[in-house]
């Protein structure tokens, strides 16, 4: 939702739920995470409102997610993913999602080294891998994410894991088959959708 026009959020919502996409991606940004400020737990109580059958995939870009895990819960999530690089208790908050009966995800930024996850990865539903720098839309992919996609999967299937592989940023239909390629099946698509032409058309040529 990041990338739809804030002003009319519930006519981008609108965009999303008239095609067969399952999942909406929240994107929420603190403004010291990140450089950016998004949502709150408001917005995202109000879009479940009004899309009772999307599976909320809630980002948390916060210096501190263990503080808004239960707020972003009651809004309505059905998956929390935090950051590994903040000094906050890691564990213990995807302990306090999985207790919610809420998936738990944990994310890296693109400089972050694949190391910092490996304590984790039991314990996730599914791992962000983010391809570009979080805090603005738009930005371009950044691939030489695409070597700690193929990490991620070659250790997971290794470990007999179940984790998602997820990117997020710049995803498109051309870096999209790179990244599944790579070992990914879950993708964010912000900026491209919403200035796709043809949505079911776009939405198509990411499934292939």
């Amino acid at each position: 939702m990041l990338a739809a026009d804030h002003a009319e959020l519930c006519e981008g919502l609108a965009k999303i739920t008239a095609l067969p996409i399952e999942w909406l991606h929240l994107d929420i940004m603190d403004g010291h995470f990140v450089p950016n400020l998004s949502f709150g737990p408001k917005t995202v109580a109000d879009l479940r409102s009004r899309a009772p059958d999307l599976f909320f995939d809630t980002h948390l870009m916060l210096s501190r997610p263990d503080f808004m895990v239960e707020a972003f819960a009651e809004a309505g999530s059905d998956q929390i993913t935090i950051h590994s690089e903040p000094f906050y208790p890691i564990r213990e908050t995807l302990r306090t999602i999985r207790d919610r009966g809420i998936q738990a995800g944990l994310a890296l930024n693109p400089g972050t080294p694949l190391e910092r996850a490996l304590p984790f990865l039991g314990e996730i539903d599914i791992l962000l891998l983010m391809t570009v720098q979080p805090g603005f839309g738009g930005q371009s992919f950044r691939s030489e994410v695409l070597g700690k996609i193929s990490a991620a999967d070659q250790i997971r299937r290794e470990r007999q894991l179940t984790f998602r592989i997820e990117v997020d940023g710049g995803v498109d239909t051309t870096t999209a088959p790179k990244c599944r390629t790579a070992g990914a099946d879950t993708f964010v698509c912000g900026t491209a959708f919403f200035k796709a032409d043809h949505p079911e058309e776009f939405q198509r040529q990411i499934e292939c």
